[in-house]
């Protein structure tokens, strides 16, 4: 299976393009504003120093894991300072998803599989009048969220525990619109095509969807694929670590690979 990712890492990285290899305006603003934003921001130093202090944490916990489990560590009982360096999204990737939700300005954004609260954390910070919807399976691994969250002081942030099949469409059903929607749980191919279903009757031409690890497992190429084909999509953009799916009216439909 590594070997696999490997494989498919190399690949993208011969076959995907730079902002200036698009040819579509969106997507070029997309990648020169938003992508491709690598100055420090003053928002990223808090977070990161609450991820230093999980990296140094060294507390056990026993962990519920009701999705694809992790390629680097089967074991129930982990320490936290383990899941922090194993399951926790990089700077770059968590950063990016903080300007991602900043550039979409949304109302609401809606988190599946919030770990231990950092990515949670950036989104707070994105937009702090916005109400941050997290869904986290794991109840020790969500005690360990929250003390996140009160340490740096985000009171925007909702946190549910439990099974995402049973909570997600309840959550769906009382937004009027989803502007934002993050999936980074699960990595099964039929749960990831689920989550994207009940999400269609409520997005719009502004909304963006988020898939995380789309190049996990083959379950999970081939649900994006799926994801890219639907009639609803217009406009998808694969950086390999995530996926972004757009529903821009009135454009071609256009995928694009680009490097980061």
């Amino acid at each position: 299976m590594l070997l696999q990712f490997i494989t498919d890492y190399l690949k993208h990285r011969f076959t995907a393009k730079s902002r200036h290899g698009t040819h579509s305006p969106f997507v070029y603003q997309l990648a020169d504003e938003v992508i491709y934003d690598f100055n420090d921001k003053s928002e990223y130093k808090n977070i990161e120093l609450q991820r230093k202090k999980l990296f140094n944490d060294d507390s056990i916990i026993t962990v519920t894991d009701l999705g694809a489990g992790s390629h680097l560590n089967k074991n129930r009982t982990k320490k936290v300072s383990q899941i922090a360096k194993n399951a926790l999204k990089s700077p770059r990737l968590a950063q990016l998803i903080y300007r991602l939700s900043k550039h979409t300005s949304p109302k609401v954004a809606i988190e599946l599989g919030t770990c231990l609260g950092i990515t949670s954390a950036y989104l707070s910070k994105a937009n702090p009048e916005a109400e941050i919807i997290t869904i986290e399976g794991c109840p020790q691994t969500a005690g360990v969220a929250k003390k996140n969250f009160n340490e740096l002081d985000l009171a925007n942030i909702e946190l549910h525990v439990g099974n995402f099949d049973l909570i997600l469409p309840d959550i769906i059903e009382k937004q009027s619109t989803l502007d934002f929607v993050y999936i980074d749980g699960n990595h099964r191919k039929d749960a990831t095509l689920n989550y994207f279903k009940w999400c269609l009757p409520k997005v719009t031409e502004n909304s963006l969807l988020i898939f995380d690890d789309i190049y996990w497992s083959e379950g999970m190429k081939e649900a994006w694929e799926e994801i890219k084909n639907h009639p609803d999509v217009t406009v998808t953009v694969d950086l390999f670590w995530i996926g972004l799916v757009y529903f821009r009216k009135g454009q071609a439909k256009e995928h694009f690979k680009l490097k980061f």
